[in-house]
């Protein structure tokens, strides 16, 4: 709505410039009633010209869709399988999920490089939350934040979070060997895999992994007060100027029966 300019009033002498300024503001708030009341006059016209064409038309025995206002844009709960490529070396149970800068604010600002990994078909994508996602922060985060998330209610779920490198070594595109050994890189994230914190007692297993010119610590832990489950399996490495670790949770039902899927959902992540 268009606003009235009030001229600035200068001089000292209010008994001359008063009367004038009332004259502009009771002009100015007359001629925006009489722009309301028009345009509500134009409102009410348009309402009942559709009113009077529906009830003739529907006299005739045409069908006429009522008017409604448009639903607000959600999110749909779509299965994995029915939107991403299967995953060639076995399309029958899993489908392969590539990052794209379209995917995540830290993709789109370079901070991450693209990474992959295998779903069951049947998984959905989670929502992130704007504050865990970087969205506020990017492109200089100063905190790790969450890129993706997956979950299926019967096997589990996965996220991958992103922790800038200058958070655990002030060395330019170290590696995570750079970093340290994989019981510190773990030491320093563990609260990102369980959802709150993290005891060295938790840590069963780990192992290195090379692919390519890459290396990836990885985790089997055992976290029975984690947010997240009671069962997490982790992969971290590092590459450009970020920390990129995958999470795999399960509770003690869904590790009963999804462990094998879930250690091979791992395996297959890759920056």
């Amino acid at each position: 709505m268009a606003s009235a300019s009030v001229p600035s009033i200068l001089s000292t002498s209010t008994a001359s410039s008063t009367p004038k300024h009332h004259h502009l503001a009771a002009a100015s708030t007359s001629s925006a009633l009489r722009l309301e009341t028009k345009q509500q006059n134009v409102n009410v016209n348009v309402k009942q010209g559709y009113i009077r064409r529906r009830e003739l038309l529907l006299k005739m025995g045409v069908t006429v869709p009522v008017l409604v206002s448009p639903l607000p844009c959600q999110g749909r709960e779509v299965e994995v399988g029915s939107v991403l490529p299967p995953f060639p070396s076995d399309p029958s149970n899993f489908v392969l999920f590539k990052a794209s800068p379209k995917d995540t604010p830290a993709l789109r600002a370079g901070n991450v490089q693209p990474y992959q990994f295998i779903l069951p078909p049947t998984w959905k994508q989670a929502r992130v939350a704007n504050i865990l996602s970087g969205n506020y922060c990017q492109p200089k985060c100063a905190e790790p934040w969450v890129e993706v998330k997956f979950e299926d209610e019967n096997q589990g779920k996965v996220q991958v979070v992103a922790s800038p490198l200058i958070r655990l070594t002030n060395k330019p595109n170290a590696t995570i060997e750079d970093i340290g050994s994989p019981e510190k890189v773990i030491a320093s994230l563990g609260a990102f895999v369980t959802g709150n914190s993290y005891d060295s007692d938790e840590l069963l297993e780990t192992s290195v992994e090379k692919l390519g010119d890459q290396t990836y610590y990885k985790y089997v832990l055992e976290t029975p007060f984690a947010l997240t489950g009671s069962h997490n399996l982790a992969k971290a490495t590092a590459k450009g100027n970020t920390v990129v670790l995958f999470v795999a949770s399960a509770n003690d039902k869904q590790w009963q029966s999804s462990e094998k899927t879930l250690k091979a959902i791992l395996d297959s992540f890759q920056v």
